[in-house]
């Protein structure tokens, strides 16, 4: 059953939507036009379960009843429309806790993608001191963050591991979890990234979430490590160096970012956040998550 949405936070609904999508759209939408259209639009949405083929068929996931999927399409509409993100780049799809909707102010979502830059090589990961990587990484930040400031944008500063950095060598899977700060914000942002590693590239999951939701994120972790797997032929152990190609980077410098050679460290780490640069500045304090109602 939909709940009704105050005057208070239709007022705010509008004036965010209006603001973000003004330029986008040509024109100006009230909030309650607003909330008819997202209740509509979440209702066409087809939140999948079950065994679902990622469009690119390198991949598998099965999403248990607890969660859902949604599509490349309905993705670009979350991220895009009801969070105001800028339009542009795609994903593979979205996935959310089924007790969740976009709209909810404590939601929290992963978004999918695949990277095909080679073969990583895994040889080096029983080897990194995370410490010394992130004392690395904390002192290319800060640099980097002076330029940030000099350009107009808000500082930027890696806080620390939210989550230690670890690699499954046997499935193949890599987890870790950054906390970063960004400008005067009271609350930090969490950056909490999956890689899968496959025959040509990697699988990618980031979550997008609040820090303080970092224990729900921790309780779900090994379900939304075990949705994901590569088909056959595309397997981590298909790999075949006759024909296929190794990617210029390893274990640490994934985590740190996969152009750290060349780029940089901190490279990476803007590229993974420019999908949800909006989102991350004030969307975990509220803002963006315009619609408090959940849409059943």
């Amino acid at each position: 059953m939909t709940r009704i949405l105050s005057s208070l936070f239709l007022l705010t609904t509008c004036f965010w939507f209006t603001t973000f999508t003004s330029a986008n759209e040509g024109e100006q939408t009230d909030a309650q036009e607003y909330a008819k259209w997202a209740q509509n639009t979440w209702e066409k949405m087809n939140r999948q379960t079950g065994t679902i083929i990622l469009p690119n068929g390198v991949a598998t996931l099965n999403v248990p009843n607890d969660f859902y999927y949604l599509s490349p399409k309905d993705a670009e509409v979350v991220l895009v429309k009801f969070w105001g993100n800028v339009p542009g780049d795609t994903t593979l799809g979205m996935l959310f806790p089924a007790s969740y909707t976009p709209f909810d102010s404590n939601a929290w979502a992963v978004e999918i993608d695949y990277e095909e830059d080679g073969h990583v090589d895994d040889e080096d990961a029983a080897d990194i001191d995370y410490d010394d990587l992130l004392a690395d990484m904390q002192s290319a930040v800060k640099e980097a963050s002076k330029e940030r400031v000099a350009q107009g944008y808000e500082s930027i500063d890696l806080v620390g591991w939210a989550a230690t950095p670890y690699y499954d060598s046997k499935g193949k899977k890599l987890h870790w979890a950054k906390e970063l700060k960004f400008g005067d914000s009271e609350d930090n942002t969490l950056n909490y990234n999956i890689r899968i590693l496959g025959r040509k590239g990697v699988l990618t999951m980031n979550f997008i979430a609040g820090i303080n939701q970092l224990p729900q994120i921790n309780n779900q972790l090994d379900t939304v490590l075990t949705m994901a797997s590569f088909n056959e032929g595309q397997r981590y152990s298909d790999f075949d160096p006759s024909i296929d190609n190794v990617a210029a980077y390893g274990i640490g410098a994934l985590i740190a970012g996969k152009a750290a050679s060349k780029l940089g460290i901190l490279a990476g780490l803007l590229l993974a956040l420019k999908k949800f640069w909006i989102v991350i500045v004030a969307g975990f304090v509220g803002v963006f998550r315009w619609i408090k109602a959940r849409f059943n």
